[in-house]
């Protein structure tokens, strides 16, 4: 899949999900916890590739 399949595959999941709520109300939070899960995600993949990059400077000296 290329990036721009990407974001339309992720769109229409957005519309999709949006579709089935009743309020802006509930489509904001339903998007505060995709976002917290993105950020999440992303904090846990820098600290594994600290932990890596730490773990080889470890191995060279």
């Amino acid at each position: 899949m290329n990036s721009c399949e990407l974001t339309m595959a992720v769109t229409a999941f957005a519309n999709a999900i949006a579709a089935k709520l009743e309020s802006p109300e509930e489509i904001a939070a339903v998007a505060s916890v995709f976002v917290l899960l993105g950020d999440a995600m992303a904090a846990i993949s820098a600290q594994q590739i600290l932990c890596q990059l730490q773990h080889d400077k470890e191995k060279s000296c």
